[in-house]
């Protein structure tokens, strides 16, 4: 049973999570397309992160005692502002700018242009490799932040991935948390067809890791699963894997066969956001 504070904190960041995708559909009109089923389906995992899990100051990305959040599915970098939008790290004006010449926000992450933005991720598989040695760094510098590697399902399919995941077993990193998008779409088609990795949790555990498994829209869920993995006292490192749907929230994305890099008639766009708007209006 919920309890009026669990109540609450989930009122708060359905609310986050909500304006993470509006705020990505807004910057998806822009170009007139982009990964936006992607921000849509993960939108609880940002909001639950950047709102609730992560240590960090809005006016100072460079803080050294931060939590670091690497985006290693670079594609999934207009989910990403506009979670940096809501975390206040970006202001919201700048959204216009999406994918713009001398834009902050370029289609693809890029570190050297984003407050915020801890790798320039995009080539699959390089982001946990990454990640070990940055959480390495920090515990050899005894500073207590965690490192978390957000990444996609494709990203099973590299052999660096694999190869960092023993290594952070090995090291006992109990500072770095994965977070895996499982979607099931690659660019070409299904993830599970091309290239099958169940049973996803045995592998990871067979790795040494701590292993969660929730549904990535339903947010009690994702928030009992960062905490537990926060709070894990065995120094060993933590995965979390996330079943979602690609565009949550807005009914003629998600049943779109194939929505992994989307283009939306400019009427969608507004008919998605009023969509949004309508089902949050009615949870408040």
């Amino acid at each position: 049973m919920n309890t009026p504070s669990d109540t609450g904190l989930q009122a708060k960041l359905a609310e986050h999570a909500y304006r993470i995708r509006r705020f990505a559909l807004q910057m998806g009109e822009v170009q007139g397309q982009g990964y936006v089923g992607q921000a849509l389906g993960y939108a609880d995992v940002l909001a639950v992160a950047y709102c609730h899990a992560m240590s960090f100051r809005p006016d100072d990305p460079e803080w050294q005692g931060r939590d670091r959040f690497l985006l290693s599915h670079g594609h999934y970098a207009i989910a990403f502002y506009a979670a940096l939008i809501e975390a206040g790290i970006i202001p919201e004006d700048e959204l216009e700018s999406y994918g713009s010449d001398d834009s902050r926000l370029p289609m693809s992450g890029m570190a050297t242009y984003t407050p915020g933005m801890e790798i320039s991720g995009g080539s699959l598989g390089q982001g946990l490799p990454i990640a070990v040695g940055m959480a390495l760094g920090l515990r050899l510098k005894g500073n207590p932040a965690f490192v978390y590697n957000s990444m996609s399902d494709g990203e099973l399919d590299e052999g660096s991935t694999w190869e960092a995941a023993m290594g952070a077993a090995h090291h006992g990193l109990g500072n770095l948390i994965c977070l895996v998008d499982i979607n099931n779409q690659q660019a070409d088609g299904p993830s599970s067809k091309v290239m099958g990795f169940e049973p996803l949790a045995d592998k990871w555990a067979s790795f040494g890791w701590h292993v969660q498994r929730v549904d990535g829209n339903d947010l009690p869920a994702v928030i009992a699963a960062f905490d537990t993995a926060r709070q894990l006292a065995e120094a060993k490192p933590r995965v979390i894997l996330f079943d979602t749907l690609m565009g949550k929230g807005v009914p003629f994305l998600e049943a779109r066969e194939k929505n992994h890099f989307i283009r939306v008639d400019p009427p969608e766009w507004q008919q998605a956001l009023d969509i949004l708007d309508q089902a949050q209006g009615a949870a408040r």
